[in-house]
């Protein structure tokens, strides 16, 4: 089960600096993190969670296994892209194949590296993005929502349902609202919407490209940006791509550590920037932990156990009976899985109980 992000970015802005980082970071630590290039611009990357020490730990784990998150590092884009501009065509297939979008926007001044639009200012280039994936939405339905609204007319109750699902987000991206905006509560009404293929349906998570100099608390034009995330359900993260940079180059942690604590960091911009991609596509965390290893998985949020069974191998899902299940937090305090059951903190959930971040599990299964 993939989850993935789109990196996207105006020219000069710290995209492919980002990624590059990304996959730096990754492969330098993988030893302990699994990485792999799927493609030259497609990387997996740990994804930072704590707990799986502490788990490792208590269950004396000779392996400790990360979730992952891969990231796309998509093409870049000018203004005009939904009229085919630029690699405007390509950049926008790119995106209608990713779950989510990080959008770099360059929030420092460097007279040296010149800005496509001949200014500083993150909000517009924001906006620039967002129109044109709005823009490309509105060609698509105005195309499509004619034959289906003459058969809708004639009883075609399919044709009906999608204009149903087509007309209220037409109306909002015609009102210069991306489809986002548009919630439905008919489960039929929410397949169609997502069998739709907005584009601008996607959640977007702002990475704020600082200087150095504002790297732990960001400046102005990142303040700017977070306000406006706030206003549009989106969500900022303040990151400067040169620290990442230099980081990724830096050959143990030790070194990490105390380069980031001169600069007054805990932790990597690409550390957030990975949290924050893995809340925004609603998903959630369970472990298996045993002497061979501790393993985090990835699961949407909402899912069912045999789901979560089904995340390790279809076999698990197919053949579900039941999971034992332990809370993190009674793991740690109970010492680890022999603990944890003395103290009768051990349950056994069946087909419809619905996974709980940091839930560990063990499956029952016959196939």
């Amino acid at each position: 089960m993939g989850f993935n992000c789109g990196i996207v970015g105006l020219p000069n802005v710290g995209k492919s600096t980002l990624f590059n980082a990304l996959t730096q970071t990754a492969a330098a630590q993988a030893a302990n993190y699994p990485f792999c290039t799927i493609e030259p611009n497609v990387g997996r990357v740990a994804v930072p969670d704590a707990r799986l020490e502490k788990l490792a730990q208590a269950a004396k784990s000779a392996k400790i296994i990360p979730t992952q998150l891969e990231f796309v590092d998509i093409a870049g884009l000018v203004r005009g892209a939904s009229r085919g501009e630029g690699l405007g065509n390509q950049f926008l297939a790119n995106i209608r194949e990713v779950d989510a979008i990080v959008h770099v926007l360059r929030c420092f001044e460097d007279a040296d590296i010149t800005h496509v639009e001949g200014s500083i200012d993150p909000v517009r280039d924001a906006e620039t993005i967002e129109t044109e994936l709005m823009l490309a939405d509105l060609d698509s339905l105005e195309r499509r929502i004619v034959p289906l609204e003459k058969k809708a007319k004639g009883g075609d109750k399919d044709a009906k349902l999608q204009v149903e699902v087509m007309a209220p987000i037409l109306a909002a991206l015609r009102d210069g609202k991306p489809a986002r905006t548009i919630a439905f509560d008919d489960e039929d009404h929410r397949r169609i919407a997502r069998q739709l293929g907005m584009l601008s349906s996607k959640p977007v998570l702002y990475a704020c490209n600082v200087e150095e100099a504002s790297a732990a608390s960001g400046n102005a034009f990142s303040e700017r940006v977070a306000a406006f995330a706030a206003r549009e359900g989106n969500r900022a993260v303040v990151i400067s791509a040169a620290i990442e940079a230099e980081v990724a180059q830096l050959s143990s942690e030790e070194e990490r550590r105390e380069f980031l604590g001169a600069l007054g960091l805990e932790e990597t911009g690409l550390a957030r920037v990975i949290r924050a991609g893995y809340d925004l596509l609603h998903l959630l965390t369970f472990f298996t932990v045993g002497p061979k290893e501790a393993h985090a998985w990835t699961v949407p949020q909402g899912a069912k156990a045999p789901q979560a069974a089904g995340a390790i191998h279809t076999d698990f899902e197919k053949g579900f009976i039941r999971a034992e299940t332990i809370s993190y937090a009674d793991f740690v305090a109970c010492g680890g899985e022999a603990g944890a059951k003395e103290a009768g903190k051990m349950r056994l959930e069946g087909k419809d109980y619905s996974v709980q971040d940091g839930d560990i599990f063990h499956f029952l299964f016959n196939v």
